[in-house]
Order: C-alpha cells, then structure tokens, then sequence
C-alpha cells in the first residue's frame, strides 16, 4: 500500500474509531435518562440539569475579539442527567471537613480558622486534590468542563449566565472577594449563582484539546494541540473577581498544575443521580 493511501486510511480508520466511541457513550447516557423517575428528587443546596446537548466552546468570529485559542470548535455536547452546587463552597462548609478529616487548612486561614465574618464567602486556596477531597467527603465529585459549562450556559451558547452582554452589576467583578448569593440577578438557566466572577472554580477534567472531527470550522490562526496543551495541568473555569470581564465568559478556559493553592480559585461539587448506572 502506497505510504498516502496509507496514511488516508488510517486516518479515516481513526476518525470512525472516535465517533463510534462518541456514539456508544451517547446512548450509554440515554440509557440512563430513559431510567429517569418521573419525578426528580430534589437535593438540598444542589441544581438538577437533564440530560441533553448544549453548545460548548466559541465561534471562529469570536477570536481575538474574546475567546482564546484553547475554546475551538464550538460543537454540540451530550450531556447525562446531574446535579450541581447552586453555590460555591464556603470557608464555613469547608471548616467542617478540615476539623473533620483535621487536614489543613487553607494557607489564608489562621491557626485553623478563616476570619471573624467570613462564613458565607467561598473558600480559596484550595489545591485540585484538596477541592476533590471534600467533594468525595460529602460523597459527591467535581465537575467535568462540559457539566460546569452547561449549568453556567444552558443550551442557547449565550456568553454569561444571563445573556450576551457583559454587566457589571450581574457579577462580582471588583476588587475583592464577596459573599455567595451576592449576585441573584446573574443566575444561570439551571438556576446555579457565582458562575461568572467571585471565585473562579476547579473542575475534573485535564487541560486537552476539544476533539476536531472533519468539517469543523477552526479559526487561521489556531495552534496545534502540542504548543498549547499540557495534560499535567487541570482546568478552572468561570473567572473570578480580579480579572477582565472577558474571562468570565462561560466558555472560557484557565489552567494550572493540580498542587496549587491561588487565592483566586475555589470550586462547587455535582453528583451522579441515583438512577444512573455506575461505570
């Protein structure tokens, strides 16, 4: 076989490979949604969001004017059946698993403790490992760039919680950290709050290239996944209150290696559905 046609082939043998493996995932989680009860049970503190696809990541026209290189293609994700954090996890909530576990604290904290009136404002400086321990504690787990993504979103691919156009007074994009709950009006169409500003937050997934498949549009301009890419990072998403508005677009993507502790970052926990089958 001539070395192109080769090369053409396996390839194509490639391509088929991934989409067959997207398919069977895809009704592997309509499966579970099919187990559904017809009545959702309700968890406290925590949003549901069904089952379906969204638009995740941003258009070509998009770059350079907002968007990085690291958000393309913009494709349609399935998503299955999860719940979510409504807020950010707090210095109060996470106090009870540091004097649980007697881990430590949070560098900020002082001889253990955050400080006088501090309850209610999202706890920071938490590394990837330490945000997945409490979520574990609690039984739930972090959540995956494409479950963060569509409780921030919904399915329309608007660029904040609340819509297309920026607005100051939606998101805590100031000077300083505030309380959760400080920005009702900026809910997401899940009904999850602070995800845009305040704390920017950990998810699961590694920093790695969105998958390409034949016929997606890629912005001139775009790098290969090797100059960009670094599997030893993990992903935070949602821009936090000391940072242009352009990062607290839903689709934005920031990384960092797993150990550390920015005063910036902070996190929310999701948690498989009952009904869901276990992997």
């Amino acid at each position: 076989m001539r070395p192109i046609l080769a090369l053409l082939t396996a390839t194509a043998l490639m391509t088929a490979a991934a989409l067959f493996a997207d398919l069977r995932a895809q009704n592997g989680a309509r499966t579970a949604e099919a187990m559904r009860p017809a009545v959702v049970p309700s968890l406290a503190g925590m949003a549901f969001v069904p089952a379906g696809e969204f638009l995740m990541g941003s258009l070509p026209s998009e770059l350079n004017r907002a968007a990085d290189v690291d958000e393309f293609p913009q494709r349609r994700v399935w998503v299955d059946d999860y719940y979510i954090d409504i807020t950010e996890v707090t210095n109060a909530q996470y106090k009870t698993y540091v004097d649980s576990m007697q881990i430590e604290a949070p560098p900020r904290w002082i001889d253990g403790d955050y400080g006088f009136g501090e309850d209610g404002l999202p706890v920071i400086s938490v590394s990837w490992d330490e945000a997945r321990g409490y979520a574990a504690f609690l039984g739930k787990r972090l959540p995956s760039e494409a479950e963060w993504e569509k409780a921030a979103r919904g399915t329309d691919g608007r660029a904040y919680p609340w819509g297309n156009s920026f607005d100051r007074t939606l998101a805590n994009n100031s000077d300083r950290l505030m309380p959760i709950m400080s920005y009702p009006g900026g809910i997401s169409p899940y009904g999850c709050l602070d995800m845009a500003g305040n704390a920017a937050e950990w998810v699961e997934s590694a920093y790695d290239a969105y998958p390409r498949s034949p016929g997606d549009v890629i912005p001139q301009g775009v790098p290969d996944r090797n100059e960009v890419f670094k599997k030893d990072r993990r992903v935070y998403r949602g821009g936090s209150w000391n940072t242009f508005p352009k990062y607290l677009r839903c689709a934005n993507r920031e990384s960092t290696p797993p150990g550390k502790r920015w005063v910036y970052i902070g996190f929310r926990c999701a948690k498989d559905p009952e009904w869901k089958p276990k992997p």
